[in-house]
């Protein structure tokens, strides 16, 4: 069987199984509540999990229709419980669109969190530094994106409680990235604000992609949230994103990309992230 038919019954098979209300009522099932906030952590940063009152949680293989995590770094289960005072539900390890999965599977938890209840959505993640201030170590609150990934979850009939076509001119709302730039004043946290760039990867990028991400608006650039942030966009539901610099993109200094090193650079500055959403939890809608 060719290559070709294999993946176009792979990729059936990802619609059948990405039955999303199904999928809501098997977690409903096990968590006790519904959540207030949903959160979506990056590579490194599933130390944020460990900071969760009265955990409960959910691997992915346990319900119906997700696919194994497949990256180091990435957990691969929601996690429920309390965080700062407010009920949330962490997504612990991300679906990538590098790993062969459709944008609907890289989506399917976020969606599943808004249709559980989740008012807001915070997105973290791993990125390479593009802009001279934005070093390893730096936190980045999202303004923007520019998506060359190439894919959206959007495609194909439009799912229920969707829109056609969201309106994307501030796809990470103002009031919610103002209250993470007051709570990194009041803890005396530099926090820039920027453009994300999301490629497909799962390479790491080439000096002249850098140099055209550069010149395309990016400060940093990612592999991930652009099809979470649709989903959640496409619901009405606002999003808030933060970035973690785990290295200088390709170029920018002579040293060479290792993932094992992003991972622990990540956990390393998680630390920073971690006080942040402790101190803006009880401020999210």
């Amino acid at each position: 069987m060719g290559t070709a038919v294999l993946a176009g019954i792979r990729r059936g098979f990802y619609r059948w199984a990405m039955d999303i209300h199904g999928l809501a009522s098997a977690l409903q099932e096990r968590v006790p509540s519904p959540p207030e906030v949903f959160v979506v952590l990056g590579s490194g940063l599933s130390g944020l999990a460990g900071e969760v009152e009265d955990p409960v949680r959910v691997p992915f293989l346990e319900l119906p229709g997700l696919p194994p995590t497949g990256v180091e770094g990435h957990d691969g289960a929601f996690i429920h419980g309390r965080l700062a005072g407010r009920t949330v539900l962490l997504q612990s390890g991300r679906y990538h669109l590098y790993e062969g999965h459709p944008a609907e599977v890289v989506a399917a938890p976020t969606r599943v969190a808004c249709l559980l209840g989740a008012r807001s959505v915070l997105a973290t993640n791993a990125s390479g530094g593009i802009a001279r201030h934005l070093g390893p170590g730096a936190l980045l609150l999202l303004d923007d994106h520019l998506n060359l990934q190439v894919r959206s979850p959007l495609v194909g009939p439009v799912a229920e409680g969707e829109e056609r076509f969201p309106d994307m001119s501030a796809p990470y709302d103002p009031e919610l990235s103002s209250l993470f730039e007051g709570a990194a004043r009041s803890l005396r946290l530099p926090v820039q604000r920027g453009v994300y760039g999301a490629v497909l990867g799962p390479s790491y990028e080439t000096p002249a992609e850098i140099r055209m991400l550069r010149t395309m608006g990016a400060d940093v650039v990612g592999m991930s949230t652009v099809p979470e942030v649709l989903a959640a966009r496409a619901r009405s539901v606002p999003v808030v994103a933060v970035s973690v610099v785990t290295n200088w993109a390709s170029g920018i200094t002579p040293d060479p990309l290792d993932h094992r090193e992003v991972v622990r650079a990540g956990e390393e500055a998680a630390a920073s992230l971690r006080s942040l959403v402790r101190k803006v939890a009880p401020r999210l809608p």
